[in-house]
């Protein structure tokens, strides 16, 4: 079978190696020397300059709205993952829907201001699937209503724009390191940011509010990252070159032989380095794509509708239509894209795609 993705593992010897560092120091969790050491590579390696890792990619978001959002309104994307608006309604603040640009898929910047109320407190948007927003505008716009910004950044691990991390925009970014993901520590996530203050801010966020075993700086809860989570992260770490190359060897086969007469990809934005995280195509009408998506299930090739709903038409939501957004939901489909995949495999589901949209 081929799925849409599929774990990257290291050699097992290479990550009980890992593990028996932290048998060796009888130390399991509460930032131990593994911890410690996957921040500093991640920082060494992103550029970036403050990293917290965390248990998964959710609480990073719900830390950063506990600070930033204060239970007002948050503007925010329909074309994410549910996780987005989900941690935004956990706070009990109010997601407030913008839609999206058609071809970049990210939330259409020049409809923000519209959408900006006396309540408005935040903007969490997403870099969708590695592909940046318009951060320039965005921050324009931030400054200008003095609102903070959060970027659901959970596909961008190694992403640059302007030569710089994505990381390094918005007051936090945050991104995941679920197994599914380019980089992964198994379960597992991250928040960055490049303000002093506010990292102290998220920093005792995550680990209860402590200040030393007895005093609290203020309120907190657990977000914090195992040891045993760190060793993959550090298992996983010396291949990300070749993650991401034969990545881009997937991805550039797909552009290659694709028929694109009635397809559409994604339109990376400009001074862009992409991290080839995902391939989205987007078909003409859902028909096909439920039609292309049965004849793949019956070869026993399984691509993802991703992001489907679209969130503004989620059943505890169901808010004002995003007509982009809903359209692009309903046509849009992720093929498999992993390290591993062989080429004749890449060339049944091109032929097979192929075959029907001519």
């Amino acid at each position: 079978m081929i799925h849409v993705t599929k774990t990257f593992l290291p050699p097992i010897s290479e990550y009980t190696k890992q593990v028996k560092r932290a048998f060796d120091a009888e130390w399991l969790t509460n930032r131990g020397s593994l911890v410690l050491e996957l921040e500093q590579k991640i920082t060494h390696y992103l550029g970036t300059h403050h990293v917290i890792v965390t248990n998964n990619g959710t609480t990073p978001i719900q830390i950063a709205l506990r600070i930033l959002a204060d239970q007002g309104e948050v503007i925010t994307t329909p074309f994410s993952y549910v996780a987005t608006t989900a941690a935004i309604l956990w706070d009990r603040s109010t997601p407030v829907f913008v839609d999206i640009h058609p071809e970049y898929l990210t939330i259409d910047e020049s409809k923000i201001e519209a959408a900006i109320t006396k309540n408005t407190k935040a903007i969490l948007v997403t870099h969708v699937f590695g592909n940046p927003c318009n951060v320039e505008e965005i921050e324009r716009i931030a400054k200008k209503h003095n609102l903070s910004v959060i970027y659901d950044a959970a596909h961008c691990f190694g992403v640059k724009y302007k030569g710089q991390s994505i990381f390094n925009y918005g007051d936090v970014s945050t991104c995941s390191f679920h197994a599914t993901k380019l980089f992964h520590t198994g379960e597992g996530g991250a928040m960055f940011t490049q303000d002093d203050q506010l990292r102290h801010k998220l920093f005792y966020s995550h680990n209860f509010g402590h200040d030393g075993p007895e005093n609290f700086f203020g309120l907190g809860i657990n977000a914090k990252i195992s040891e045993l989570q760190a060793a993959m992260g550090l298992a996983v770490f010396p291949y990300m070159d070749k993650i991401i190359e034969e990545r881009k060897i997937v991805c550039n086969y797909y552009d290659k032989h694709l028929n694109f007469d009635t397809l559409q990809r994604l339109k990376i934005r400009e001074h862009t380095d992409w991290n080839y995280s995902y391939y989205p195509i987007i078909f003409e009408t859902q028909e096909k794509l439920l039609e292309i998506q049965q004849i793949l299930k019956e070869n026993n090739i399984f691509p993802r509708r991703y992001f489907y709903p679209s969130l503004n038409r989620i059943g505890y939501i169901n808010d004002d239509k995003m007509s982009v957004s809903e359209n692009v939901a309903s046509c849009i489909l992720c093929l498999p894209l992993y390290v591993g995949l062989k080429e004749t495999e890449l060339s049944l589901i091109c032929e097979l795609i192929n075959s029907k949209i001519c």
